[in-house]
């Protein structure tokens, strides 16, 4: 087969953004994207809830959502082709995280690092929560924060199309093939081993393979601490409107957001082993689960289950951040992986990081350092605290 400059393992989100800006960059680079899944059925960019928040508690996390949201603003002008107009139903409600007494003191160290980052973030007090929520019951919470404006959700699949379709019309090739083995020496990756039987000689390789980044990383003898970790989303309706509703996240773990007109929510899972079928866990929903919707909400004591899904967080078991950037050793192996739940709403941000860092030596757009391979070797976690389920 013929040397791609860059072969990128999977074609996911991650692996589209970064195919679309290495040859928007670089045009008439050389890139390959390697997909076994190419109807995206357990891709996590096909099954994900697609939000956007700038509530973090690392600033390169904030960064990246201040990007992506500009990007999402403009996806038409970035990414639109004639035969493929670009919607993705951008709407920015916001997001709401609801403490309790016990939990106020770290909402406002999070607080505190959201506003010196830049993020339209305001505290609100249980009064001020009523009279613009009230439908909301917040008889037994302290404090609210609440995203003004750059936070919402969006048509993920979408998105993913639309990086895909314009990295193929800048010239990038997909193979519907799956990666197999990595030949290498002790400095760099050589060639990628498919299923096919053949090998695809490569300068550089992106690992772009989502939940399943750790098999790859192995392939090179490297060891990526990524699991696959199923969630379970469940599709709600309710008789009553709950005006201007924002994505909520309660004191007690679970989430809650309008899509079209139903509403869908998730929680932390009853099980947390890696590699969970596919499938819904329905034993997530119980009389408890209902119980505590209907406290916070009391229009959801008359709600209905419509149906379910799962998709899989590719979680980064380390520090729950992403690993962006280059191998320390195998200098052309470059990470894009173990984004714990935002990887879709940071897909542009890293994209671009990714590829500038391969192309010019460094991201200048947005700085993203910290999340280099190195803080893995060096025992160096950073640590987001805010992880939702």
């Amino acid at each position: 087969m013929s040397h791609a400059d860059v072969v990128i393992v999977g074609s996911g989100v991650m692996g589209a953004a970064t195919a679309y800006w290495l040859t928007h960059l670089q045009p008439g680079l050389k890139v390959t994207l390697v997909e076994s899944d190419t109807r995206y059925e357990k891709a996590s960019s096909s099954l994900s809830a697609s939000s956007i928040r700038q509530q973090f508690t690392c600033p390169v996390n904030i960064r990246l959502s201040q990007f992506g949201i500009a990007f999402l603003r403009d996806a038409e002008q970035h990414l639109g082709l004639p035969e493929h107009p670009v919607s993705l139903g951008l709407q920015e409600p916001g997001y709401l995280y609801l403490a309790q007494p016990d939990q106020v003191a770290a909402l406002q160290t999070a607080h505190q690092i959201q506003k010196q980052a830049g993020a339209d973030v305001a505290l609100l007090a249980p009064e001020a929560l009523r009279q613009r929520f009230p439908w909301l019951n917040v008889d037994d919470v302290a404090l609210g924060s609440l995203g003004l404006s750059g936070e919402g959700w969006f048509d993920g699949p979408a998105l993913h199309q639309a990086f895909l379709k314009k990295a193929m019309a800048q010239g990038v090739q997909r193979l519907h093939d799956r990666v197999v083995g990595l030949d290498h020496t002790t400095s760099q990756v050589t060639a990628v081993r498919l299923a096919s039987g053949g090998a695809l000689p490569c300068g550089h390789i992106v690992n772009a393979a989502g939940p399943w980044g750790h098999e790859v990383a192995a392939m090179a003898g490297v060891a990526l601490p990524i699991e696959a970790a199923r969630r379970t989303v469940f599709v709600l309706s309710c008789p009553e409107p709950l005006a201007h509703c924002p994505l909520l996240i309660d004191p007690t773990g679970w989430w809650l957001r309008p899509e079209g007109r139903f509403l869908i929510t998730g929680a932390e899972p009853l099980h947390t082993e890696p590699d969970l079928p596919l499938e819904p866990n329905w034993l997530e929903w119980n009389d408890e689960q209902w119980a505590s919707l209907a406290h916070r909400i009391p229009a959801l004591a008359a709600l209905r289950v419509e149906r379910a899904w799962a998709g899989y967080y590719e979680m980064n078991t380390f520090d729950h951040n992403a690993v962006i950037g280059p191998h320390p050793e195998l200098h052309n192996l470059h990470f894009i992986n173990g984004f714990s739940g935002h990887g879709m709403q940071h897909a542009a941000g890293a994209g671009l990081a990714l590829a500038e860092w391969m192309l010019q030596g460094q991201s200048h757009t947005i700085d993203v350092q910290e999340l280099g391979f190195e803080r893995l070797v060096q025992n160096r976690p950073l640590r987001e605290l805010a992880v939702i389920g």
